[in-house]
């Protein structure tokens, strides 16, 4: 028969040691005496059976069952918000809408997707974050997030038992500065044999179809830069580093907020952009606001 000696705050107690790395520094944070952290972690392995913290060097690390024990409480805590947060809203009548932003999305892309809840403002809290696409199918799969937002879909035949819904796509342009943009404009695309081009890493959906469309045109670009995330990328090409991609559709944004001007069209690119969710036929309201507005609007899926 099972200990029925857990308790929610043995849980809190290593859990904020297993992050500190330290029952001194956990104490510290807690503004509690060492002895009370020590007696509380003591009193959680006994009632577990197993030991969940060892040392190695000068930190308090987790064992394989810590590692497993400190999963749980991550999941545990997260629920403890969520439960805290759907309560307020609940008083508010507003519904919480958490949305998983896959790092190599271009960030004005997620906001042109996310506009509709802007409609939905007195009925829906929404929250974003940002991360690799890994670790948001995973956090997806854990019931931390309703949907994820990428530029790719999910692989067939995967473990996660995640859906992907294809919302809309775009044709690609190439940007740059206005120095830039005179040198390399004319002449268009052969002028790009030998320009800086700052370009997604080779894990982006979208990079193997920019290599494809180089070796069509006979090219062979400079690569000044290779970039995860997206948002670094175009950092970098507003401050003149290279040329970069972009969906046509964000013409106007790109010249506003980026200050960087059209050099090119490349019609036969095109970035894809979908909704991940655990299930095939998504019912949160927002979602499927999102969804209509998304299928009407500047990312609409040609045929």
């Amino acid at each position: 028969m099972k200990n029925s000696g857990l308790n929610f705050r043995h849980l809190y107690f290593f859990y904020m040691v297993a992050k500190e790395g330290g029952v001194t520094r956990a104490a510290e944070r807690l503004g509690l005496a060492v002895q009370t952290i020590s007696m509380q972690l003591a009193l959680l392995e006994q009632s577990l059976g197993k030991q969940l913290l060892e040392p190695q060097g000068r930190r308090l690390v987790p064992t394989e069952a810590g590692k497993l024990a400190l999963n749980y409480c991550e999941q545990i805590f997260l629920l403890g918000d969520q439960l805290q947060d759907a309560l307020e809203e609940s008083d508010a009548g507003k519904m919480r809408l958490t949305v998983g932003i896959s790092d190599s999305l271009p960030k004005l892309v997620a906001y042109r997707l996310l506009q509709a809840t802007q409609q939905m403002a007195q009925q829906v809290r929404l929250v974003c974050m940002e991360d690799e696409f890994e670790s948001l199918l995973a956090d997806l799969a854990l019931g931390k997030l309703d949907v994820v937002l990428t530029d790719r879909t999910v692989r067939a035949g995967g473990s996660l038992k995640v859906f992907s819904h294809l919302l809309g796509e775009s044709d690609m342009q190439l940007f740059g500065t206005q120095s830039l943009a005179r040198r390399f404009r004319r002449n268009f695309p052969a002028s790009l044999d030998g320009a800086p081009l700052l370009l997604p890493t080779r894990n982006n959906a979208l990079r193997g179809r920019i290599d494809a469309w180089f070796i069509q045109h006979g090219v062979r670009p400079e690569i000044a830069g290779e970039f995860e995330d997206n948002a670094m990328l175009n950092t970098f090409g507003r401050n003149g580093m290279g040329l970069f991609f972009a969906p046509s559709a964000l013409e106007a944004d790109i010249k506003t907020q980026l200050g960087a001007v059209l050099v090119g069209h490349a019609p036969e690119l095109r970035e894809q952009f979908y909704a991940i969710s655990n299930a095939r036929k998504i019912t949160h309201p927002a979602i499927e606001a999102i969804l209509n507005t998304v299928h009407d609007g500047p990312f609409k899926v040609h045929s």
